[in-house]
């Protein structure tokens, strides 16, 4: 499966997307932060503006701000030749990222798998265009299934339509479709929601502000943070508000794995940090006044103190009323080694 052929989750998606603003230059910048950053994989959005909007499609409130008359004018300017995305390919692998890349339409489709890209990477956009989905699957490779803007019972017909279609390695990001998306509207339950209702992988394709949110879903088990990366969040163009500049970047990817390591195996044990306070923190039985060998230690002669190499409190009705070998100062712990005989105590 893909995510097998990674050694630390979540995996750690830079979101170039548009954010390159149509320039091939930008481009292999935004690869060479994404790299800096630490991140696994970079992934842009391959398309032409023909095969996704029609001319009637306004602007998003999020896009007003390109000085485009409507979406198909604005994809205009964002496209990247398909030309370039090979050599964009082989740059992002030389620099040890996971090239990925978003088909909108049948020939940016064709050219992604043209170019061998190891998983195919769908916008919350087309959870209801089933017959792409199909088409997708048809090329029998990974899909991650992005389900902004989406019920359970859309992604469950987009999910049944990979599956029917051929696809046998599914994962799903759960998003939130605004740019930036408010905290109120980031539904992080929604994660182990999506986990429990098709047994797959699930990650969080996070447009809020901030990396707190990829905190919280790596938390909650997301396999897979997709965060948009741009060069300057300052600049003109539908996403870079949304996106972390190259430092905020890797301070998220930093963030990240630090949660990761912080949530272990889930198994309650003594971490091996605390082996060294265990004998200090903890009590066990210790004398409460000097005890000579033969006396009795009767429960008066007996304190439960630290540290805890003595006998542990919870057999002191085993060690009371046994005669004393070996002499004990006033809090010097006791073992069995200073116990003999249970001796019969009058009552």
């Amino acid at each position: 499966m893909f995510l097998e052929q990674f050694t630390h989750k979540p995996v750690i998606i830079a979101e170039a997307g548009v954010n390159h603003n149509g320039s091939c230059e930008l481009a292999y910048r935004l690869i060479d932060a994404a790299a800096r950053a630490g991140a696994d994989a970079i992934k842009f959005q391959t398309f032409t503006a023909e095969e996704c909007a029609g001319r009637f499609a306004a602007t998003a409130a999020y896009q007003k701000n390109c000085a485009a008359e409507d979406q198909f004018q604005l994809l205009k300017a964002l496209e990247l030749p398909f030309s370039e995305f090979y050599g964009l390919k082989k740059y992002a692998e030389k620099l040890g990222l996971l090239f990925l890349s978003t088909p909108d339409g049948t020939a940016s489709l064709e050219l992604l798998c043209s170019l061998d890209v190891a998983v195919i990477k769908t916008g919350s956009g087309e959870v209801s265009n089933l017959p792409f989905l199909r088409e997708i699957a048809a090329r029998q490779r990974p899909v991650i299934l992005s389900t902004g803007m989406s019920s359970l019972g859309e992604v469950q017909k987009a999910y049944t339509a990979l599956r029917a279609g051929g696809a046998d390695d599914i994962m799903l990001l759960h998003c939130t479709s605004e740019y930036p998306a408010a905290p109120a509207d980031c539904n992080l339950r929604c994660i182990p929601l999506l986990r429990q209702a098709f047994a797959v992988p699930v990650g969080f394709s996070d447009h809020s502000e901030g990396h707190e949110a990829a905190v919280a879903a790596t938390a909650i088990g997301a396999e897979i943070i997709e965060k948009h990366l741009t060069l300057d969040r300052s600049m003109t163009g539908p996403d870079h508000a949304a996106s972390l500049d190259p430092q905020q970047f890797a301070e998220l990817v930093t963030a990240v794995r630090k949660t990761s390591v912080m949530l272990g195996d889930g198994h309650k044990s003594a971490a091996s940090g605390e082996q060294a306070n265990l004998l200090l923190v903890r009590r066990s039985l210790v004398a409460a006044v000097d005890v000579k060998a033969g006396e009795i230690l009767t429960a008066d002669k007996v304190a439960i103190k630290r540290p805890a190499g003595g006998i542990a409190p919870e057999l002191l009705h085993q060690a009371i009323n046994r005669r004393v070998c070996q002499g004990l100062s006033a809090d010097e712990p006791v073992t069995w080694q200073h116990l003999g005989e249970v001796v019969q105590v009058a009552s």
